[in-house]
């Protein structure tokens, strides 16, 4: 293999590695804040119990979040130098941004909401952890601005053999941009709903500690319930841009070949062009591509067939990418409704089935995140910045294959340490439970902050 190939190998390992902690840090946040939020409210010792029990695993995950997060970055140096020569200009403003304004802000805050136990207020205490939540997703914002240029360039000419940024009000309000945040950040809060539901799950088969399981349920099924549903209007939003600015991975998403006016949907996956659904005959659905695309059933989708060869994106990982997290989107909405509806009935024991489907459920909405970012960023191929510069022409120049294949052995060691670690732990304080000595921590504070 050779360096390009090796180094997109090596950013897909190191981001996939990396997302597997961001979902959970954004969610998980939130439904910590709101916990605590609720004991400062109603002085309920339960929710002092639930914000140190969830607030102990979130402090896990972000540590290990912050970690790989890290190398991602410098990667942009050591991999792709002509990435960054090119779009350096646009690309580094909303990373710049994303450092000095999220980061900082939830490090310091995190610090407090850690060590300030019985030192600050309540509800000062209590607004540390939600700044640490605004910081965790603003720091998703300006990432994920800055991938929706990519995927959507806007502001910029191209000068000197570089492209720089005419109009940073652009890329802060690029449609793509923002859909693209908006449905990766209600994902995350999926996430994070689901791991809370599993292990409450876990407890409840058990009968152990049954009102603070059972109230740690309700919360994350109604937050995961409303986050599901977000997902999927959002998404549809975003299949809009593809189709409208990607027309090339919008047609490998569906394995649309020929041009075509009432697309149909294949209902089962098709990798060629033999099998298009164009008539209500055979396993199709009539027309629904269009519909979906620019929900408009008789709107023109332009297929692959239209596009150079080496314009046309890997179809087979993109295709079933996309299948599957639709398939996974509709499983958890209907399983996040059903812990609605128990939950409200006061039920749950009475459905150890469910109980032990939602147990095993905690890493669906993991896997389909990281099939949604294999669509988006495996269908924009061979473009790094769609339209604009090919992911051939971004790579280093002076890197060796030696080099790439020894950063990741590399890589490859330090996250699957970190990974045995990250899970050990996790799973080590989730099947504890919560503690029930929480004395020390209902002293009052010295002096109101």
């Amino acid at each position: 293999m050779d360096t390009v190939v090796l180094s997109r190998f090596q950013f897909a390992l190191t981001s996939m590695f990396h997302w597997i902690f961001v979902p959970l840090t954004l969610g998980l946040s939130i439904l910590t804040a709101y916990m605590e939020t609720q004991y400062v409210r109603t002085g309920n010792e339960l929710y002092l119990k639930m914000t140190k029990f969830w607030g102990k695993l979130f402090l896990i995950n972000f540590a290990l979040g912050v970690v790989t997060g890290i190398t991602m970055e410098f990667q942009f140096g050591m991999n792709w130098a002509e990435y960054s020569k090119y779009v350096g200009d646009i690309f580094g403003a909303p990373l710049a941004i994303e450092a000095t304004m999220a980061f900082f802000l939830e490090s310091v805050f995190i610090g407090l909401w850690i060590f300030g136990w019985n030192k600050i207020s309540k509800k000062t205490h209590a607004v540390a952890i939600w700044l640490v939540a605004l910081a965790t997703n603003l720091s998703a914002l300006w990432i994920l601005l800055a991938n929706g240029w990519m995927q959507k360039p806007v502001g910029y000419v191209l000068r000197n053999g570089r492209a720089e940024m005419v109009d940073f009000s652009a890329l802060i309000f690029n449609h793509y941009g923002l859909f693209k945040f908006g449905h990766t950040l209600t994902s995350g809060y999926v996430v994070a709903a689901f791991f809370v539901m599993g292990i409450s799950a876990y407890h409840l088969r058990r009968e152990n500690q049954t009102e603070f399981f059972k109230r740690s349920f309700m919360i994350a099924a109604i937050f995961g319930l409303a986050a599901s549903i977000l997902v999927a209007v959002i998404g549809d939003f975003s299949a809009v841009e593809v189709a409208r600015y990607q027309p090339a991975k919008f047609a490998a998403m569906e394995s649309i070949w020929e041009t075509q006016k009432g697309a149909g949907l294949n209902i089962f996956v098709i990798t060629d062009s033999k099998h298009e659904c164009n008539s209500v005959e055979g396993p199709c659905i009539p027309k629904l591509v269009s519909l979906l695309a620019f929900h408009n059933p008789n709107a023109e989708i332009k297929g692959l067939k239209a596009f150079p060869r080496d314009e046309r994106p890997p179809v087979l990982p993109t295709l079933l990418g996309f299948r599957f997290m639709l398939l996974f989107g509709g499983i958890m909405l209907v399983l996040a409704l059903m812990g609605v509806i128990y939950s409200m009935r006061g039920s749950l024991e009475k459905h150890p089935l469910f109980l032990t489907i939602m147990l095993f459920s905690i890493p669906m909405p993991y896997i389909a995140g990281q099939l949604g970012w294999i669509v988006s960023e495996v269908g924009r191929q061979p473009w790094i910045v769609y339209g604009v510069l090919k992911t051939s022409q971004a790579v280093s120049l002076s890197i060796s294959t030696g080099q790439v294949y020894a950063s990741i052995l590399g890589f490859t060691l330090l996250y699957g340490g970190l990974g045995v670690i990250d899970i050990y732990l996790l799973t080590k304080f989730a099947k504890k439970g919560p503690e029930d000595d929480l004395s020390a921590l209902l002293k009052p504070a010295s002096k109101e902050a």
